[in-house]
């Protein structure tokens, strides 16, 4: 354990499903974890959790309630955290939201909804760390897409639309930054018991297990490990890469 002992992790999305998970494991590894989320209470429920997993008295948590398809409120979040914390080493995007429904029945809120808020904020937050991480030359970023993005699902297309996007920022930013010796990776899961999935009726429950070569649904925790390779020094010569956790849903 500890392969993340000192350094300082930025989570959107941290206050629930897949996010909270990668939160949690990131303290269990030892590092000083900041989550972003739009619910307060949950936020500060996660950071007391957070300090129940923490391996060292020093590490620090920190959590925020940010809209992040808003440029200026994520400048200014990411902004105090840099006083406090003076740096950011790892930065997961891992905020999401669906808005389902056939396109010819599709509004333009529920479009731009899940674009600012699935693919925006990618941009958002990246903007907002990439000079930082450069001045050091150092950093980790680390954008949670979805196999969705890579095959198409009936009913999302905005959904798909705006997880593949983050598959292109990623492949783009990463050679952009590689000289700078930053990694920029995507992880794209498939389908994980998380409150996204716990809506779903039994007959798409097992719809979905037919697809899916293992014949069950993901366990957080294996999104979590994959964030944690990806973060540590285990993936030093990894950029600009899509590690797809499915079960072997897209084999």
């Amino acid at each position: 354990m500890g392969l993340l002992k000192g350094k300082r992790a930025l989570i959107t999305g941290g206050t629930s499903g897949l996010g909270k998970q990668i939160a949690l494991t990131f303290a269990e590894e030892g590092a000083d974890v900041a989550i972003m989320g739009t619910n307060l209470e949950r936020a500060k429920q996660v950071v007391e959790t957070l300090k129940e997993f923490k391996v060292s008295e020093d590490q620090k948590f920190w959590f925020d309630t940010v809209n992040v398809a808003k440029k200026d409120e994520v400048k200014e979040s990411v902004d105090r955290l840099i006083k406090e914390w003076d740096g950011v080493d790892i930065l997961i995007n891992c905020a999401g939201i669906t808005r389902d429904g056939l396109l010819m029945k599709m509004s333009e809120d529920d479009w731009d909804d899940v674009m600012n808020t699935n693919l925006k904020s990618v941009y958002n937050l990246s903007h907002a760390l990439v000079r930082l991480m450069i001045k050091v030359r150092k950093g980790k970023i680390i954008n949670v897409a979805s196999v969705i993005g890579l095959t198409g699902n009936p009913g999302q297309v905005n959904y798909s639309a705006s997880k593949l996007g983050m598959v292109g920022f990623t492949k783009s930013l990463a050679k952009e930054l590689g000289p700078r010796n930053i990694n920029v990776n995507c992880i794209a899961p498939g389908f994980f018991e998380t409150p996204m999935t716990n809506v779903l009726t039994e007959q798409q429950r097992e719809s979905i297990l037919k697809r899916v070569p293992m014949g069950r649904l993901g366990n957080p925790k294996e999104i979590a490990h994959a964030a944690v390779f990806l973060a540590s020094h285990m993936s030093d010569y990894v950029t600009g890469q899509v590690l797809t956790v499915d079960g072997g849903m897209i084999a």
